[in-house]
């Protein structure tokens, strides 16, 4: 079987193509970058979607043959209504076009299915760590389990906020990373609400840290440090509640070398392994769609082309897992 997959939860317009062995035949993308000083704005991004769905598509085809192509799968949810419209459309056509099954799939479920696919992970708490989502999550009882997550903004979200504050490129983790070097820490709020988190108050304290005269490298080395200190005690204790002993790492925040460290220092006291998505599968893209919706349709055998909709605010533990049982 070979699927392809559409993204346009966010930023992203991607097609990726891959068989049921898990072997890549395409990953085609655009990403939007949204002006100086400015967050996502929903419309523009998903106009960037339109203006270049054509090429993406186009350059992708030519890298096999469309009579190969199985079956249709798009990100259905969560993310930005006019995106999630782009890729829905695109997918219905297609389905039609092709006559070929069309799958929905979720766009979080799709970040770690990639990851476990392409790290050889079994059974991990996975950090999903991205500028829509933050969540510490296990598999229990035929769902993935949230165990932890952000009450405010995701960390991504937070490191792209903190960036524009100063004046740094998006997306703003990869600018923070760079920055810290030579940093000294400065005192934060580290709020950890249980198995909770929250970043807002963080980016405002540290923001004002600023203001005040404290300098760049300082800010940014303060917040990674703290923020990420608080993701790996929150996952410290996902691991010890389910007694697993895998951790893998997805989303793009998950390319982070300090997060990696503590993270990995971490696991390596409680005689667990860290797993980290390769970089070409961190971020948003057509593959992790595509290999979502294998695993959905081949155990499932639903065609979702009459009843096909998006859904803002699809949660990661809505989705039955049966392809795991």
């Amino acid at each position: 079987m070979i699927c392809l997959g559409i993204e346009t939860t966010a930023h992203t317009f991607g097609i990726g193509i891959i068989d049921e062995k898990g072997r890549v035949v395409v990953n085609e993308k655009s990403v939007y970058v949204p002006k100086k000083g400015k967050g996502i704005l929903p419309r523009e991004a998903a106009s960037h979607h339109i203006e270049n769905s054509t090429e993406v598509l186009k350059n992708a085809l030519k890298k096999t043959n469309r009579k190969n192509i199985d079956l249709i799968a798009v990100a259905a949810g969560p993310g930005l209504p006019p995106c999630l419209h782009v890729g829905l459309k695109l997918a219905r056509f297609l389905a039609l076009k092709l006559k070929k099954p069309l799958v929905c799939v979720n766009h979080c479920i799709a970040h770690i299915e990639i990851g476990k696919l392409k790290t050889k992970c079994k059974d991990p708490i996975v950090v999903y760590l991205s500028g829509g989502n933050t969540q510490i999550i296990g598999y229990a009882d035929g769902r993935y389990r949230i165990f932890g997550e952000t009450e405010d903004v995701p960390i991504g979200n937070a490191l792209d906020t903190l960036a524009r504050s100063l004046d740094l490129k998006i997306p703003g983790g990869p600018e923070i990373e760079r920055c810290t070097k030579g940093g000294n820490y400065i005192e934060l709020p580290y709020v950890v609400k249980g198995m909770d988190l929250s970043f807002t108050g963080l980016v405002t304290d540290v923001l004002k840290k600023y203001k005040s005269g404290s300098n760049v490298e300082d800010v940014c080395y303060s917040f990674q440090e703290t923020s990420f200190a608080m993701l790996t005690e929150v996952t410290e204790r996902a691991l010890a509640h389910i007694d697993k002993n895998e951790v893998l790492l997805v989303g793009g925040v998950a390319v982070n070398k300090r997060l990696q460290e503590m993270m990995s220092s971490m696991c390596g006291e409680r005689s667990a392994k860290l797993y980290v998505v390769p970089n070409e599968y961190a971020g948003d893209n057509g593959i992790n769609i595509a290999w979502a919706g294998i695993l959905d349709y081949s155990h499932n055998k639903r065609n979702d082309i009459s009843d096909s909709k998006i859904r803002q605010k699809w949660r990661t533990d809505e989705v039955s897992i049966n392809w795991l049982d």
